[in-house]
């Protein structure tokens, strides 16, 4: 039989002594475990969804990992790389690989009878994936995209449509100035987009990339390069090692050179801000934990102070130090995993009320999204309770060692 275990389960659940010294001390010491842990769930669970709803905005407008020509990655300047089906072949059957796309940009302008804006044109194929703008899609319908043939069909930002004064079913012109002159496309805007990252929507419309082709009179086999999405993010770079490996510093028959960057490496101000995330999370659980550890060890002070003559009894009948110490600390443990139900209770509410609701707003000109992110990220969830149980014990090993100086003769005199 495990003694010690058998008197803190005596001790927790006695409902004697309802005027006890200790049962304030407790329950402080319950909640301040509760919130602790809830804090701390709520806390991890909109860092990781703001990141991950951040990274998947800036994915969505250039994928994982772009293959382009090393100019155009180098300089910023766009210049044509074979972009073929066999390098499409390539790429698709690199390890990790999930979807390739190819894409061709061009800057112009749009105008209306009384506005006009400089924008860039992206043009996509039948492979392009959709999912993104879908998803962010406020008006009207995607266009089929295409690399055979022009269907002169547009697809806006909020805030081009906003500036330009137009909306779905309008007619709208582009122009591209070049050596050769000014060139004129008329186009048909069939659906506006937003994503609230301004430094791709006041500038990026999406168009046939048959279309940009033409315009740069470039082959059909070429582009501006490829984008790249990789079947799981965490090996990121993992693949694009492999692509360098296989594709960086080969050359396509028109002599351009192959390369290859990361959307870290093409967005490093974005990806630096979010891992500056990182260490407002930890600074948060350090603080939460020492909360919970503190009011737990006043706690268990006061619980092994109120239990003098229990303890000065154990002595007397020939109990060593260490199972009551055993004792106080398994007592100790249920006090913390009542307080870590009732934060889960709390924090996983309050996560759930805000995926549900979206009741706390955000300025998305500011933060990029109109509502707080929340995810449930369940197995690093159940990490951070193991590792507050775990620590919340640890520091309570030591305050537990005043069981020792309790003298079996003064402890019957104690009151």
């Amino acid at each position: 039989m495990n003694l010690p275990l058998f008197l803190a389960r005596r001790i927790y659940g006695s409902k004697a002594d309802k005027n006890a010294v200790s049962r304030p001390a407790v329950r402080i010491a319950t909640m301040g475990v509760a919130i602790g842990l809830a804090v701390m769930l709520v806390s991890v669970s909109v860092v990781l969804g703001f990141k991950h709803s951040v990274r998947d905005k800036v994915a969505g407008f250039g994928s994982h990992i772009q293959v382009a020509s090393f100019s155009t990655l180098q300089t910023g300047d766009v210049s044509p790389i074979a972009m073929g089906d066999s390098m499409l072949q390539v790429l698709k059957a690199i390890d990790g690989v999930e979807h390739v796309q190819r894409y061709a940009m061009r800057e112009g302008i749009l105008k209306t009878d009384s506005d006009f804006l400089g924008v860039v044109f992206k043009g996509v194929a039948e492979e392009y994936d959709t999912f993104f703008l879908h998803h962010h899609l406020t008006e009207g319908a995607i266009p089929h995209f295409s690399s055979e043939k022009s269907t002169s069909k547009i697809l806006l930002s909020q805030s081009m449509a906003d500036k330009l004064k137009v909306h779905s079913g309008a007619s709208i012109y582009a122009y591209f100035i070049d050596d050769s002159g000014v060139r004129a496309r008329k186009l048909t805007i069939t659906g506006i987009y937003q994503t609230h990252l301004s430094q791709y929507d006041d500038i990026t419309c999406f168009i046939d990339l048959y279309t940009v082709q033409r315009l740069n009179r470039w082959q059909a086999d070429q582009a501006t390069g490829a984008e790249i999405a990789v079947n799981n993010f965490g090996k990121n770079e993992v693949v694009a090692s492999r692509i360098v490996n296989q594709v960086n510093r080969t050359t396509d028959r028109y002599g351009e050179t192959y390369s290859s960057q990361t959307i870290q490496e093409l967005n490093p101000q974005i990806f630096h801000w979010l891992d500056l995330l990182d260490m407002n999370v930890w600074i948060i659980l350090a603080l939460m934990i020492a909360v919970a550890g503190i009011t737990m060890i006043s706690g268990l002070l006061i619980l092994i102070l109120e239990r003098t003559q229990m303890i000065g009894t154990l002595k007397a009948l020939g109990s060593r130090n260490r199972p009551i110490r055993k004792t106080f600390l398994w007592l100790a443990a249920m006090i913390i995993g009542r307080g870590l139900v009732i934060g889960n209770v709390i924090g996983l509410g309050l996560i759930l009320l805000q995926r549900l609701t979206h009741v706390v707003k955000l300025d998305p000109t500011v933060y990029y999204v109109k509502a707080v992110p929340v995810e449930f990220n369940i197995p690093l969830f159940l990490l951070i309770n193991i590792a507050t149980l775990l620590i919340c014990v640890f520091v309570l090993i030591a305050p537990s060692y005043l069981v020792a100086r309790i003298q079996p003769a003064k402890s019957m005199r104690y009151e």
